[in-house]
């Protein structure tokens, strides 16, 4: 009964802030994360070794400010979020911009189906949204979220403009929206168990990642654009940016350009993390995983 009506809370709170006006809904989602920040004492420990790791060469103070920064672009995310019923064709140019939309437009020409590779960073739920209402909808991996109120939620907001969830069978979902030749989007940031992923480093440190994008990749042909919604402080807004698609390895040893492009693929994203570290998620514990016979890191 208690979790229930945490839940009942947590959805009642988001739709209060969607119902303020902008300013006032991205204060308010700020001030929703750093009260979590301050209350969650296991998310700032994680955040914090996760740094650590990441960034040996920073003083605690320099991390304790990403982290601080991790949490605000948090908030800012919640609130656009809460914000998606009010946004159109006609004025989600005012929140997002597109930037190397060309690479997108080629990839998508090919007719072999695109997989946007991305991750936690910056306003990930934003991406697929502003495109969708920009005309170009397209299908995303969804997890169900535990609290069934925020999950039904976030269901009807990330479709509201024709995404579609992809099948629950991963793999075999992404093969055949790939020979529609559609669009995916796949966040490919999190821990994996060992047995539904490879070990490619990110950050120099052995991580278990799902190889599901590069096997679907090498197996449709389909192009792998690097896309990130990535908050522009001078712009004050999003800029929604596509990157040329990855030149896959192609040795003929399927196992070796599995692992070859899961790395691939990774460095892309812990490039993105090193040049904006204050929009990544680091309180997911990324290296939780290890190889067999290798102790903990946390």
């Amino acid at each position: 009964m208690r979790y229930r009506l945490e839940y009942v809370l947590a959805w009642g709170l988001l739709k209060i802030v969607g119902a303020l006006p902008r300013p006032l809904a991205r204060a308010a989602g700020i001030s929703i994360a750093w009260t979590v920040y301050l209350l969650h004492g296991k998310l700032r420990r994680v955040g914090m070794r996760n740094l650590e790791l990441a960034f040996p060469e920073k003083s605690r103070g320099e991390r304790k400010k990403i982290l601080r920064g991790v949490f605000t672009s948090l908030g800012r995310q919640i609130a656009e979020v809460c914000l998606f019923p009010k946004y159109t064709r006609e004025n989600v140019s005012k929140t997002v911009v597109y930037e190397g939309f060309e690479n997108f437009e080629r990839a998508l020409a090919r007719g072999k189906g695109v997989l946007f590779l991305t991750g936690h960073l910056g306003a990930w739920e934003l991406s697929a949204f502003a495109h969708s209402l920009y005309g170009y909808p397209l299908n995303i991996v969804m997890r169900p979220l535990d609290n069934p109120y925020l999950d039904r939620l976030a269901r009807e907001y990330r479709t509201m403009h024709g995404n579609k969830a992809v099948d629950k069978d991963f793999a075999r979902g992404l093969i055949a929206a790939m020979r529609k030749g559609q669009t995916v989007g796949v966040l490919m940031d999190t821990n994996m168990i060992a047995s539904q992923g490879v070990f490619v480093d990110f950050f120099g440190i052995a991580a278990c990642t799902a190889a599901g994008v590069a096997r679907v990749a090498r197996k449709t042909d389909a192009s792998v654009v690097p896309g990130f919604t990535i908050w522009d402080p001078v712009l004050q807004k999003y800029r929604l940016r596509f990157d040329p698609p990855v030149e896959l390895v192609r040795t003929g040893n399927t196992e070796a350009d599995v692992v070859a492009n899961t790395a691939q693929f990774t460095k892309v994203i812990e490039d993105y993390v090193r040049k904006y570290p204050d929009q990544w998620l680091w309180v997911h514990r990324r290296w939780k995983t290890r190889p067999q016979g290798e102790r903990g890191l946390y």
